[in-house]
């Protein structure tokens, strides 16, 4: 925990091909400058920051003073762009300098390397989505969360506030019956977005998953404990179809969209930033290896033909 009034020092690790993250949560905690920033390579990261107030954009109390990208030429652009004022020559160069770390990529197979310095040196640390999407990272995951490491990992869909239902809305789908919720890209990759827009609907309680997929992507359908079907699409190519949820009750129905991403990322990176000043976590643990096992699951679904895979099994296995 840190104390109030003292200001969080964050180092912002890794950027990958399709992933504007240190651009955009990095602007979205330090603000950012309009000029550099038209330069970003990501028009989507544009378009949500062009809507802000430019004296508007800051988390109070915090500060990405340190970057490191995987390809060295970013990061004068990035930092430019995003008002950091430290690069580093490689990411454990900010051992000792920082507060917390935030791992700024989204390869759920490829999180543990980059993590593992920052865990071993006793750093906070916040992970892009997915955490881990084999069972081998995941359970490394669990053991260092029981070791006492402080660790966060979500999708910005959770805080979406598109996604949040009022009384009203809850009114007017009556019980829920039926979730449809959809992603484009892969099921690995940002199949998270799409299952971390209704979990909070639902909460932990997964049962099992089975695909339906194709060389364009897969369709997964999820039972859950409260008897609720969930169906989950993740299609490579359908970009402008991304945080598209449908609710289906007793009642009537209800089409939810995400519009507001800069909000969900906001609030994000606000839970992360308040857990270190507090302690406390913005959900359990053990509700985020749940997810992670939900993908794993929809994996090995596909890769047995779209087998039902019960979470239970991939959680004994994490846990073994």
């Amino acid at each position: 925990m840190n104390p109030e009034g003292k200001e969080l020092r964050l180092a912002m690790l890794g950027m990958i091909e399709g992933n504007g993250h240190p651009y955009s949560w990095s602007a979205i905690i330090n603000g950012f400058n309009p000029e550099a920033m038209a330069q970003c390579p990501y028009p989507a990261i544009l378009s949500y920051l062009g809507k802000q107030r430019v004296e508007d954009v800051r988390v109070p109390g915090a500060r990405v003073t340190h970057l490191w990208t995987d390809d060295a030429a970013d990061a004068p652009k990035v930092a430019a762009a995003s008002l950091i004022a430290h690069t580093v020559a490689k990411p454990e160069d900010v051992i000792g300098q920082v507060d917390a770390v935030i791992i700024s990529t989204d390869d759920g197979d490829d999180h543990i390397r980059r993590v593992r310095p920052f865990i071993e040196a006793g750093l906070p640390v916040f992970v892009d989505k997915p955490m881990a999407t084999n069972i081998a990272d995941l359970r490394q995951f669990v053991q260092w969360h029981e070791a006492g490491s402080t660790i966060l990992s979500t999708s910005g869909m959770r805080y979406a506030p598109e996604m949040r239902l009022n009384t009203e809305q809850q009114e007017l789908v009556g019980d829920m019956r039926w979730i449809t919720s959809f992603t484009c890209k892969t099921w690995e990759r940002y199949g998270i977005h799409a299952l971390e827009a209704v979990e909070p609907l639902l909460g932990p309680g997964f049962l099992t998953v089975q695909a339906h997929s194709d060389a364009g992507g897969d369709v997964m359908h999820l039972t859950h404990r409260c008897g609720v079907r969930v169906t989950i699409g993740a299609l490579h190519d359908a970009y402008g179809s991304f945080g598209a949820v449908h609710l289906y009750g007793t009642k009537g129905q209800l089409p939810l969209r995400l519009t507001d991403t800069y909000s969900a990322f906001r609030g994000q990176l606000v839970a992360f930033i308040d857990m270190l000043r507090t302690g406390a976590r913005p959900l359990p643990f053990e509700e985020t290896v749940e997810l992670m096992a939900v993908i794993i699951a929809g994996r090995r679904s596909r890769e047995q033909n779209g087998a039902a895979i019960h979470i239970s099994d991939i959680l004994s296995e994490t846990h073994s």
